[in-house]
């Protein structure tokens, strides 16, 4: 299960722009996921709300969008939706396909609580 360490990824950055930007907490952690970036989306959640307490991102949101995924077609020279990795292109129905959309995993945005709180 590589979601647990793509959550590890993910608080190591958000952690690293907290110290950075000076923010306590986050309320809101926006991601996006492409749907044929190889991520059980619900596993990936699972373990952000698993490793999220005693970090910054403990009682954050995780809201997660799923962009669709799009191939070049090497047969057809058409860019096509493509739902799922070895599915056919959409208008030669071949499969020499190069996907270049919907494989990414990132961090959108964050929501943030702005307390810094220094000791004297």
């Amino acid at each position: 299960m590589h979601e647990v360490s793509l959550a590890g990824g993910v608080l190591a950055s958000v952690e690293a722009a907290a110290e950075r930007e000076r923010f306590v907490g986050v309320k809101v952690l926006r991601l996006e996921v492409g749907r044929l970036a190889g991520v059980e989306v619900e596993a990936l959640r699972f373990a952000l709300e698993a490793i999220a307490p005693g970090t910054c991102l403990a009682g954050a949101r995780v809201v997660i969008e799923e962009p669709t995924g799009s191939a070049w077609c090497m047969n057809c020279s058409a860019t096509v939706p493509l739902a799922a990795r070895g599915d056919p292109c959409a208008c030669c129905g071949g499969y020499w396909l190069q996907p270049n959309g919907g494989t990414e995993l990132r961090i959108v945005d964050l929501i943030v609580d702005d307390a810094w709180q220094t000791s004297d």
